[in-house]
């Protein structure tokens, strides 16, 4: 077990690095950086960056846990995921740049009107605000078992010292500062699992049989699930996993404020692409390593934890070297900052240009008040979710966003590939009554559907459901006013 000292200086020396980076990409920062760092960023400093917020501690400690309830089905999921992150780089990507974005959602202004445009963003906020306080809580959660609790610190206390943290460092530079920060992130939790997968493997030793037999002979290695009833079929996950893609990066304020940082739309594409390729592979290291848990417990006899997401940093910090325990406490601090820091900035960006409405209608200190209350509103999340969660928090991610992000694809789905304008007024109730009618579907699909069973692809329901509404309510007439003018102004 890693002393307190060794704990306290590796948290000290991460943030003052994360202070020193802030401090050195927010000179002259303003509203333009802080929502789109000018538009300048590398193409591949940006997919390096991405691969850490999106695995951010849900990947880092969930995953390699759940192997042993799932076995290495995720895999399906990955594999959907990069034809999803391809889709979002040659349809979505072009979209976006071409009528210059700063919000993804101003795509649904023009496109159908103000009630969609403030439907799909107040989605997107409620979609992100509880996303990410179930990721930064997870990697909170481990500091606290294992360090706070020891010195009697709570875990409220412990949550509001993360999310003072990153507000410190990201208040002034925005995302121009997150570009920076998200790779130091991204190469400190590589490092993390890199050396954990070595160690075990080390240990392993003469045992090893090489990794196809390996996977062969252990008894969670089996990727793929082919019975149609069972939630993790394959054709449910990988479909799912496509379309899970498309809402959770290219519709969603925090992954594409990243990529619309791009110097221009083909820099995106080759950023999206990149990171496709890198976040399956690193995804797959996350799964093997599972494995590599299961069977390191096994040879020493260890017994498991109460929950599959304490497996990693039980091992990890009680079990492994000094050396690869002090890189794992620095991968566990980098999740709970890596996604949680792009969150609050891609909540607060939102609000101000789809809420608020831009900078014209709010004052110079108003976009600093909306980055501390989407703060506390974090704060107050994660202290719901803890004291209610009961289940692995890598299930819990998804299964809320196959609530929230589905009446999202429902609206672009529809823009994209029905050239009708709608009742704009009629859509928030549309887009409330899509998730309702989804829950009760789910509640009832083993009795309706011949024992069928929803699992990701809970998703893809929920927007079908949104589209046919949409459909419903559609006047016949082509497209809007607004989407017209856009048009004409192109063609000029």
């Amino acid at each position: 077990m890693l002393s307190s000292w060794v704990f306290i200086a590796v948290l000290v020396g991460y943030f003052g690095l994360l202070v020193v980076v802030a401090k050195l990409t927010s000179k002259g920062a303003d509203d333009k950086s802080f929502f789109t760092a000018d538009r300048k960023s590398p193409w591949y400093l940006v997919a390096f960056g991405m691969i850490g917020a999106a695995l951010s501690g849900v990947t880092f400690i969930s995953v390699p846990g759940e192997v042993g309830n799932s076995n290495l089905s995720y895999f399906q999921l990955l594999l959907g995921n990069v034809v999803g992150y391809w889709l979002v780089a040659f349809g979505l990507i072009p979209l976006y740049y071409k009528r210059n974005v700063v919000s993804v959602y101003e795509y649904l202004r023009d496109r159908f009107g103000a009630g969609s445009y403030k439907t799909g963003s107040a989605f997107f906020l409620l979609s992100q605000l509880i996303g990410a306080s179930f990721r930064l809580y997870l990697a909170a959660l481990v500091l606290q078992l294992f360090f706070f609790d020891g010195w009697g610190v709570p875990f409220p206390m412990t949550v509001a010292l993360a999310l003072v943290l990153i507000w410190l460092y990201t208040f002034r530079g925005g995302i121009k500062t997150i570009v920076w920060t998200d790779t130091l992130q991204t190469l400190c939790m590589l490092l993390a699992v890199g050396s954990c997968v070595y160690w075990v493997m080390d240990d392993l030793g003469s045992e090893w049989p090489g990794l196809a037999g390996f996977l062969e002979a252990h008894p969670n290695g089996n990727a793929v699930v082919t019975d149609w009833q069972d939630k993790r079929f394959f054709l449910k996950e990988f479909f799912a996993g496509v379309f899970l893609a498309v809402v959770m990066v290219g519709l969603d304020q925090n992954m594409m404020q990243k990529s619309l940082t791009c110097k221009n739309s083909k820099e995106s594409k080759r950023n999206m692409v990149a990171f496709s390729l890198s976040f399956l592979a690193v995804s797959s290291l996350f799964l093997f390593l599972g494995l590599l848990l299961y069977s390191y417990m096994a040879k020493h006899g260890i017994e498991l934890p109460n929950r599959s997401d304490e497996l990693f940093p039980y091992l990890a910090l009680n079990h492994f070297g000094g050396l690869t325990s002090v890189l794992f406490l620095l991968g566990v601090t980098a999740a709970a900052y890596s996604s949680a820091d792009s969150s609050l900035t891609a909540l607060t960006t939102s609000f101000c240009v789809d809420i608020l409405g831009g900078k014209k209608t709010y004052g110079e200190n108003t976009r600093r008040y909306v980055h501390i209350g989407f703060t506390v509103a974090a704060f107050a999340t994660i202290m719901l979710f803890w004291s209610m969660n009961d289940q692995s928090v890598v299930r819990s991610v998804f299964k809320v966003a196959g609530y929230t992000y589905g009446p999202l694809l429902g609206l672009f789905a529809y823009g994209l590939f029905r050239k009708k304008a709608i009742r704009d007024a009629w859509v928030p109730v549309v887009c409330l009554l899509s998730p309702v009618l989804t829950y009760f579907v789910n509640a009832n699909s083993e009795a309706w559907l011949f024992g069928y069973r929803f699992g990701h692809e809970l998703l893809l329901l929920n927007g079908l459901l949104t589209f046919v509404a949409l459909e419903c309510i559609s006047l016949g007439k082509p497209e809007t006013v607004n989407e017209k003018k856009i048009k004409i102004g192109q063609g000029n």
